[in-house]
């Protein structure tokens, strides 16, 4: 399978709704019920809100395509300063960009489709003009955690992160770039 990575354009709201729709949900702790699992969809990866996300100067979406031009993983870059002050407190690298979604789909995952999208993630980041890049992940995803250690990030600090009417508690983790 040939895997391609572009930047996600005006006409992608759908395909990434739907990668999202399947994708997050993995990615919850076993304790996240469905109903919230489901209202955090509606309100943050609809394709409405993907509508937002791209027409935003300060966020980059990319899109992860199979060879018949599927989607089947994506990310979002947000570029400048986080709004989060426990996450501004534990950052060391600015100017800084978070990476705020990196999801593949199941029967993808382990095929290097994630390492792909991270590596045109992180270039898209410096190219912007960010010298390192966070994210936050949840303290119970160990998968997710190798996964970008394996990358380069590094566990700075902790915050929270709403799903549904729970906080959920997140790790914040770094990496310089360039």
């Amino acid at each position: 399978m040939t895997v391609t990575i572009r930047q996600a354009t005006t006409g992608d709201e759908a395909a990434l709704a739907a990668v999202a729709a399947v994708t997050f949900p993995l990615a919850c702790p076993p304790h996240t019920t469905d109903e919230a699992k489901a209202a955090f969809i509606a309100s943050v990866l609809s394709e409405e809100r993907f509508a937002d996300y791209l027409a935003d100067d300060a966020r980059r979406l990319l899109v992860a395509e199979d060879d018949d031009g599927s989607a089947i993983g994506y990310t979002m870059v947000n570029l400048g300063e986080p709004s989060d002050e426990d996450v501004r407190g534990s950052l060391r690298i600015r100017p800084t960009a978070e990476l705020s979604k990196c999801y593949v789909l199941p029967g993808h995952q382990g095929a290097g489709v994630a390492g792909l999208l991270m590596a045109e993630s992180l270039r898209v980041a410096q190219d912007a003009g960010a010298r390192g890049m966070w994210l936050g992940v949840n303290e119970e995803n160990g998968r997710a955690q190798r996964f970008y250690g394996k990358h380069g990030f590094e566990r700075v600090g902790a915050k929270r992160f709403l799903v549904g009417e729970r906080y959920e508690d997140d790790w914040v983790m770094e990496r310089p770039l360039g």
